[in-house]
């Protein structure tokens, strides 16, 4: 292990070219000798930088297309020779193997090429392979070699040798090796992802999972607990990583883990839509003829759970939304765009968090969803089942009128989104009680009832709002007891997925309290 060293001979091999002359000029000016390949070598050298050619260096050519430019001796035993050690010292004198002490390397620019589209043959050829065997052989040797991955880490390195005389110290090159072999191990990542989608292979002998480091929070759930947020470019979709934040102060873990639940729901719905949660859990949900509209009749089903809680739409937010938005203390605002007068409304709220995303998830979107265990990960694909009016079963004696069964889909498509075991009651394209997270179904129906009474006593109403209601089951009803709670809340018809032992049961109570039902054949636990 040495301590500082300096910097002599540098290896420069870079697709992306931000910073590079800037880093390269610092370096000659200290009177550090530069190899570079093609590409990069024509950029220095235009830019009046001396360069010598690694195929000048090793007194090889590249050949075959580029494929073969640093896969040489010369270069490999520069970086990979122990300094200090006789017997290596002695192999390099004897071949002529000058040491090279920093590498700047940036990989073929793969995931880029794959998240463009490009055909098969364009992706393969833009994996790198030179670029990962001359980054994983330098860090491997980083008690004397600098590795350089990321153009954010020009400027640290150029810090460290003014302040040491044109040499690194043992601990930076130590982070920077680090840094390195995470890189290529996300690299490998991404290709891995490209072949295992091209044999639909879901779910592979090995899974290597990759992020980008986004944000370090304060903290995680608790104070106590530490926490960060990272980005899976194989996972992105519209929504809180993609997210612009405008104003207000940094997200929180619970903010972020809130208002991702909070815009994946309102993304289910064509209809201008709004969505309040409160701990990654509806407390409203509505959908209008415009956002406004749905604010209120979202915000009306629970306004005290309401308070402190996020808010998600699914259309430009305007100035008079976003003015009644503002009347209640809200923690994050997300939304796809928002007018210019709008954004003002929201400055008044300084701590409030305004996030722009720019566009919507699909909610019909293929992707993985991950949960630790203990010594372990629990994978599986989201669930983006999306239920349509063609995929109903009418069970009941009497069918639902258009207005029930409008209320029934929307309330199902909520119901894919409260913490199981989950009820929601619905009526005129509005939530007006929720159930969630009981572990009693039957429990779920009651408090939803309960949370409804309660709202219509604080707004003055003379009944709840489940009068007149339907109700949504995220699974099926294993007793009738569930349901007939329902029916005595005033519910007029049900949606559940059906497919209990006592589903004749529970279609005889339906019909004997003169309900309405249909099963989906899909349910939507959420845990």
């Amino acid at each position: 292990m040495s301590a500082s060293l300096p910097i002599r001979r540098a290896l420069f091999s870079v697709s992306d070219k931000t910073g590079l002359v800037e880093f390269a000029r610092y370096l000659a000016g200290r009177g550090v000798e530069i190899l570079s390949t093609g590409g990069t070598a024509k950029a220095l050298r235009e830019a009046g930088i001396a360069v010598v050619e690694v195929a000048d260096h090793t007194g090889f050519p590249e050949m075959l297309d580029g494929r073969v430019k640093t896969l040489h001796p010369k270069i490999h035993g520069g970086l990979l020779g122990i300094r200090g050690n006789a017997e290596h010292e002695a192999a390099m004198a004897e071949h002529g193997i000058a040491p090279i002490d920093l590498l700047v390397v940036n990989l073929y620019p793969f995931e880029q090429t794959v998240a463009r589209g490009a055909d098969y043959d364009t992706c393969i050829e833009n994996i790198d392979i030179g670029g990962p065997a001359l980054i994983r052989g330098a860090s491997k040797n980083h008690a004397a070699v600098t590795v350089v991955v990321d153009v954010e880490d020009y400027a640290v390195v150029q810090a460290e040798m003014e302040a040491n005389n044109g040499a690194t110290t043992f601990e930076l090159r130590r982070r920077l090796a680090g840094i390195a072999y995470a890189r290529t191990g996300a690299y490998d990542s991404a290709i891995w992802r490209f072949f295992s989608q091209q044999t639909g292979e879901p779910f592979p002998r090995r899974v290597v999972l990759a992020a980008d480091l986004h944000q370090s929070l304060r903290y995680g759930e608790n104070p106590h607990q530490k926490a960060a947020f990272y980005v899976a470019p194989q996972n992105r979709r519209p929504g809180v990583s993609s997210a612009r934040q405008i104003q207000g102060k940094e997200l929180s873990f619970n903010n972020i883990n809130d208002t991702n639940a909070a815009y994946e729901l309102v993304a289910e719905f064509e209809r201008p839509a709004v969505a309040i949660i409160k701990h990654a859990n509806p407390c409203g949900v509505a959908v209008g003829d415009d956002i406004a509209t749905a604010y209120r009749a979202a915000l009306a089903n629970d306004p005290v759970s309401a308070f402190g809680g996020i808010v998600a739409v699914n259309r430009r937010l305007d100035a008079a939304t976003a003015a009644e938005i503002t009347q209640l203390f809200t923690e994050v605002v997300i939304a796809p765009e928002a007018d210019d007068d709008a954004i003002a409304a929201f400055a008044a709220k300084k701590n409030l968090r305004l996030l722009l995303t720019g566009g919507l998830p699909d909610p019909a979107a293929q992707a993985m969803s991950f949960r630790t265990v203990a010594g372990g990960l629990l994978i599986q694909t989201r669930d983006n089942g999306v239920t349509t009016e063609a995929d109903l079963k009418v069970v009941t004696k009497r069918a639902p009128t258009a207005q029930e069964l409008a209320d029934l889909l929307f309330a199902f498509r909520v119901c894919k989104h409260v913490k199981s075991n989950a009820v929601v009651y619905a009526k005129n394209g509005a939530t007006v009680g929720i159930g969630a997270g009981q572990m009693s179904r039957v429990d779920s129906s009651r408090i939803a009832a309960w949370k409804s009474r309660e709202a219509a006593e604080a707004a003055g109403h003379s009944e709840p709002g489940t009068v007149g209601s339907v109700v949504a089951s995220d699974a099926f009803f294993p007793f009738a007891d569930g349901l007939l709670a329902a029916a005595a809340a005033g519910a007029t018809a049900v949606i559940q997925p059906g497919g209990s032992v006592r589903d004749a049961e529970v279609i005889a109570a339906a019909d004997e309290a003169g309900l309405a039902m249909v099963f989906t054949g899909i349910r939507h636990f959420r845990h």
